[in-house]
């Protein structure tokens, strides 16, 4: 049997994780009747803000991922999640209907605690949550550029000298872990002759050519295909000024015929009225 310490850590570690535990969950009854250290309730947390609750289709998630893991233990976590989901799919509005009651009122006491809790709250630490829910939202908005980027086929990033070596060196490197092997594979590249570290810097000079070129390559084609959202800021701003300039050179051109055929028209003016003035001349 577990010691209570690591049992009642390792409720407490479930609770944080998953939010799927309440104060009048029967696991957190169990624990506080067994060992006298109940799991605190995520909605009344001190430090922090209270937790969202989860909806209905997670809460179903959460009830039927143990059963379907018991069943089938040989699957991959993500393949128990998509079959939970299938089955959620195919589940009348009825059967939903107690799910999404228990979120819808577990909603209602998120919203109090969540009122009570901005009330405590001062000026600074307003300032200081919007300021950190800005930088939250930029980090995923990065994650989901990033993740859309490479399914676009954006090139790899050019390796070091010393990846370059580690990559053809790490099945014969000495460990019998991958943690030991980097060890080994560092020491190794640490004691090589500057020569021989030479050969795998051209290497890398040669891939960040390589990386050069391909991404000039894709940016040019992610214009093209209208998702500037994906190339780096510093290329966009690069291209829009040279699109920009662009844009004068041909905007100029085009009134380059308009001025010509003003001047061509004056030059005409000024030529009519010399041969005037010369047949005056004339008969006097």
């Amino acid at each position: 049997m577990a010691p209570f310490g690591l049992v009642t850590a390792s409720v407490s570690l479930l609770a944080k994780s998953f939010n799927v535990f309440t104060c009048t969950s029967t696991l957190a009854r169990v624990v506080h009747t067994s060992f006298r250290n109940p799991v605190k309730c995520l909605s009344t947390q001190v430090s922090g803000p209270p937790k969202r609750p989860l909806n209905g289709y997670m809460r179903y998630v959460m009830q039927q991922k143990p059963s379907v893991v018991s069943q089938n233990p040989e699957i991959k976590l993500i393949e128990v999640v998509r079959k939970i989901a299938h089955e959620w799919r195919l589940m009348s509005p009825e059967q939903k209907r107690p799910f999404e009651d228990a979120y819808l009122r577990e909603k209602e006491v998120f919203k109090v605690n969540l009122q009570k809790y901005q009330a405590q709250l001062t000026p600074q630490q307003i300032e200081q949550q919007a300021i950190e829910k800005r930088q939250r939202m930029a980090k995923r908005k990065a994650i989901r550029k990033k993740r859309e980027a490479n399914s676009m086929g954006k090139p790899k990033r050019p390796r070091s000298a010393f990846n370059i070596f580690m990559s053809e060196h790490f099945e014969e490197a000495r460990g019998a872990d991958t943690q030991t092997k980097l060890k080994t594979l560092l020491n190794d590249w640490s004691s090589l002759f500057s020569h021989q570290k030479q050969v795998y810097a051209q290497l890398a000079e040669d891939d960040k050519i390589r990386y050069k070129n391909e991404m000039k390559s894709w940016e040019d084609h992610m214009v093209e295909i209208g998702r500037e959202d994906l190339i780096r800021d510093k290329t966009w701003k690069k291209k829009a000024a040279e699109a920009k300039k662009a844009k004068k050179v041909k905007k100029a051109a085009a009134k380059t015929p308009k001025v010509a055929k003003a001047k061509s028209k004056t030059t005409k003016k000024t030529k009519k009225s010399t041969v005037k003035v010369v047949k005056k001349t004339k008969k006097t």
